[in-house]
């Protein structure tokens, strides 16, 4: 038994194709658990990975980067912008009189009340930032791809952990078998030790021995059947089934009696493919290039930015009936440079070397438990 775990735990853990399970699209269809009968291995991974909800939060973590990237890509382009004002003022007594008696001075009148309108559309392009959009974008990019990349490494554990459940309840399902015939046998053997007994060929301490042993066959018949229900609650969690109810009409695939466990592979091909293949891998090599683009996005604090800006403005007292006189331009080449800032710049750089130098240690330190993850499984197959 411990031998077919290592087998399934060293396929499914250590070499999670890129092309597995799932695949990439929004979901699969579940199959219909009513039509099933007997639940083979493949058949509980392809349920899990279409009803466990954690697969749903990796799809929506993945569309999240993806959106991000979206984000980052729009920075590229002119924004748009278009305000509107409206607004009536009325002057106090005293400020008005205080106004008529200037404006009179002129030869004119004012109102007491005045009506004010206003109407503006600018358009502004960022035509250089230190190249931090460019970082920008290529971050998110990276964060998308380590995204997926987890995506697929939450697939290969989930896959790892129904294979152990499975086999877990599989056992336990044979235990209630083994435990089943144990209490026949027992009843038998009573019965004969009984007529013996009655025949006056048999020893009663034969009969109260054998009621011993039968009462203990019944208590693991009791204890093996506690310990399958508890095992099939464990495997419906990871199925995603509701409230991890197990079917009752639903009965596991019989352990298989023969297994061929030989391999002509060595501990360091198969480190080498592990490492190739590993999702979790890939994710944190991914990182790090997330991280040396955060170095790039913080040193583009050091150059200036410039930017193109056009605007049309209308005004107009009175009513809100604009016209051509009442419009106005603007256009200007704005240049902004920060010299100083307390050092908050360099302290930003700071920062995003140490992430990347963090990134890199933790792949290290993953790397050297993927090794001992192939070595010891390796050693418990042979």
């Amino acid at each position: 038994m411990k031998t077919n775990i290592v087998v399934l735990l060293i396929s499914c853990f250590l070499f999670w194709p890129n092309s597995g399970w799932g695949g990439e699209g929004e979901g699969q269809a579940t199959p219909d658990l009513s039509a099933i009968q007997v639940l083979d291995l493949p058949t509980a991974q392809q349920l899990a990975l279409a009803g466990n909800p954690s697969m749903e939060a990796a799809m929506a973590r993945v569309e999240q980067a993806r959106a991000r990237v979206q984000q980052a890509a729009a920075a590229w382009w002119p924004s748009l912008d278009m305000t509107g004002s409206g607004g009536r003022t009325r002057q106090s007594d005293t400020a008005w009189q205080m106004t008529r008696a200037l404006a009179s001075l002129g030869g004119k009148d004012v109102d007491q009340t005045t009506e004010e309108y206003a109407a503006s559309l600018q358009a502004s392009w960022l035509l250089f930032d230190g190249f931090y959009r460019k970082f920008n974008e290529e971050q998110a990019g990276y964060g998308e791809k380590s995204a997926a990349a987890a995506r697929e490494d939450a697939q290969r554990l989930l896959v790892a952990a129904v294979a152990e459940a499975f086999l877990n309840a599989q056992l336990a399902q044979t235990n209630v078998s083994i435990a089943g015939a144990d209490q026949d046998f027992y009843n038998q053997q009573l019965q004969d030790a009984q007529n013996r007994y009655d025949a006056g060929a048999g020893l009663w301490g034969d009969v109260l021995n054998i009621r011993v042993q039968l009462n203990s066959a019944k208590t693991n018949v009791l204890l093996s059947g506690r310990e399958f229900e508890a095992a099939g609650y464990g495997l419906a969690a990871l199925l995603g089934l509701a409230d991890a109810a197990f079917p009752r009409h639903l009965s596991l695939k019989p352990l298989e009696q023969d297994v061929d466990v030989c391999t002509t592979a060595v501990p360091d091909q198969l480190i080498e493919e592990a490492l190739a293949q590993r999702p979790d891998v890939r994710q944190l090599n991914l990182t790090i290039k997330q991280a040396e683009a955060g170095i790039g996005m913080a040193e583009a604090r050091f150059y200036p930015q410039l930017q193109l800006v056009g605007a049309v403005n209308d005004a107009r007292q009175g009513d809100f009936r604009l016209t051509g006189d009442d419009v106005g331009d603007t256009i200007a080449l704005n240049l902004s440079w920060n010299l100083f800032a307390g050092g908050v710049d360099k302290a930003r750089r700071f920062e995003a070397e140490q992430a990347r130098r963090e990134a890199s240690a933790v792949l290290v330190d993953l790397r050297n438990q993927v090794a001992a993850e192939v070595r010891q499984d390796f050693t418990l197959l042979e």
